[in-house]
């Protein structure tokens, strides 16, 4: 577990650990139990909006690394999250039309890491990804974007499609990656935007999709069905910045 994340575990030293302000990936309580310092960690979480997990006894132990979690182990982010706002106000420190990333139950770490690289390479301005669902700013999520989380803001919200709504509102608008859209080179994919990118397989989630505005298909000439969400990410997000090339 510490090649991924850090680890915290005990009760007095997660309840510390929230207390501190430490970004929390993921807190994972015993199931069942309800004594007073485990009500004091949920009431802390609540207050920091930390991710639980209710978990067996037998995932505890897994997850714990020295064997005495107490019913309680977190996991702490290996960087911080930013702000919806900080991407925002990155867009207009440059003078440029917002360009986002929104990922949408992306659970593996190194495909978050590289779409995050790619992020960075193709001048998006932050990332948003959900609370629930998603890979987080692990370890491994840092080494694979290479650096690029040290300038590229990735924030983390509780509900996606909401937070497509409240950007409408700042003048974005939305496309999804969807292999029954329109073929993305006949989209007009300049101004301020948010890419949309779903799971390998599953794809962009119903309630999320029907916040967008348009829907993108890559042309595909093979026998498989669908690209890896990362690969997939990148060939959209150059389209993108092709149309913007030429705009400007």
């Amino acid at each position: 577990m510490s090649d991924e994340t850090s680890v915290i575990e005990g009760r007095n030293a997660v309840i510390e650990a929230l207390r501190s302000g430490r970004t929390i990936e993921r807190l994972y309580l015993q199931d069942g139990c309800q004594d007073g310092p485990i009500m004091t960690i949920r009431r802390e979480a609540g207050k920091r909006e930390a991710p639980i997990k209710y978990v067996s006894k037998e995932r505890l132990d897994q997850l714990s690394e020295t064997g005495r979690h107490q019913g309680v182990v977190a996991l702490i982010a290996a960087y911080a999250y930013a702000q919806v706002e900080d991407i925002l106000k990155a867009a207009r420190d440059k003078g440029e039309p917002p360009f986002l990333f929104l990922l949408d139950d992306i659970e593996d770490p190194h495909n978050l890491g590289a779409i995050i690289r790619t992020a960075n390479l193709a001048g998006a301005h932050g990332v948003i990804i959900p609370k629930d669902r998603a890979a987080g700013l692990t370890a491994a999520v840092a080494r694979t974007s290479a650096g690029a989380l040290n300038y590229t803001p990735v924030a983390r919200v509780t509900n996606l499609a909401r937070t497509i709504e409240e950007l409408k509102k700042e003048g974005l608008w939305f496309v999804c990656g969807d292999m029954s859209g329109t073929v993305m080179y006949e989209l007009d994919l300049k101004g301020p935007i948010g890419l949309v990118i779903g799971s390998e397989g599953g794809g962009v989630g119903r309630l999320v999709r029907q916040k967008c505005d348009l829907a993108a298909a890559i042309p595909m000439k093979g026998d498989i069905g669908s690209l890896n969400a990362s690969v997939a990410a990148g060939i959209l997000a150059y389209e993108i910045v092709r149309q913007r090339l030429t705009q400007a």
